[in-house]
């Protein structure tokens, strides 16, 4: 997916040229990790799903022990978002990430517990989130397992089994890859949850085994049930999704991907279309 240029960073709610030099040298978040981010969809000047990724994100703000102050709010990160995409103009549609960290300070001695921001625009193409009739790559990423622990489930700044996965994507020629846990099974994938059709059941690896608390999952998941569909929230081996009828890749931005083929498995669309089919109209 090609995104359109931005020209604007907003640093803490004020506006800079984006090659601007806005953090230092001490700052936790380049030095440790220390923080969390969110990748959001605009379109038409609103953000979707808007309450699940800051619900996502204050969550993850209590997990890490920061202190954001009063003034540290949705509503206020909100006004700082759809300043930035008109500035940019990017009101029409818009990738969005805010990306939080706790400032500067070593290990043991961060000055501020309090959250600093940092707010990008991307301007998105007019086919972002329609059906993808070619279908994705992907592949299977061994080297670097994903911990389940308390962090697994969050959009955190340490990222690298995901960095690690997309570069072995981008070396093999993949669109993704799929990224396994701490004990060999698979999580999600690099920028992505994982969903798998067999036998007109649907099947998702459980927040439990360390898949990030994807915003279109939680999405999906709710739909899945209020339409009577089977899904099943399980521990999930490579060679249950090899031998799956259909895969298929959900995230913010394009909402729903069929996946063509991992490895040397192929998959079919006809379930997966009807799920789009009916899912789009009621996330746009």
């Amino acid at each position: 997916m090609v995104y359109l240029r931005m020209q604007y960073i907003s640093f803490n709610g004020k506006l800079y040229p984006e090659n601007a030099s806005v953090t230092q040298v001490s700052n936790r978040g380049f030095r440790y990790g220390d923080g969390l981010f969110e990748t959001m969809k605009m379109l038409d000047g609103n953000l979707l799903q808007q309450a699940l990724h800051f619900k996502r994100l204050f969550a993850g703000m209590q997990v890490l022990q920061f202190e954001p102050p009063k003034h540290f709010t949705e509503e206020n990160l909100v006004m700082a978002v759809k300043k930035l995409a008109k500035k940019n103009g990017h009101e029409n549609g818009a990738r969005v990430r805010l990306t939080l960290f706790r400032g500067n300070g070593g290990l043991y001695d961060a000055i501020s517990h309090a959250p600093d921001y940092i707010i990008e625009t991307w301007g998105l193409p007019n086919e972002a989130g329609q059906w993808n009739s070619n279908g994705l790559i992907a592949g299977i990423y061994t080297e670097v397992k994903k911990s389940c622990d308390i962090l697994c489930n969050l959009k955190h700044n340490n990222f690298l089994p995901y960095v690690l996965a997309a570069l072995k994507a981008k070396k093999e020629k993949w669109n993704d890859a799929l990224v396994l846990n701490q004990y060999g099974r698979v999580a999600d994938a690099t920028i992505a949850n994982i969903f798998v059709v067999k036998n007109g059941e649907i099947f998702t690896p459980a927040l439990a085994e360390g898949c990030v608390a994807g915003v279109m999952r939680h999405e999906l998941i709710i739909f899945f049930q209020r339409e009577n569909f089977i899904i099943h929230e399980m521990q999930m081996t490579t060679d249950f999704v090899l031998d799956a009828d259909e895969v298929f890749f959900t995230n913010s931005i394009y909402t729903m991907r069929w996946v063509q083929c991992i490895d040397d498995s192929y998959y079919s669309n006809a379930f997966t279309q009807k799920i789009f089919a009916l899912f789009w109209p009621t996330i746009c």
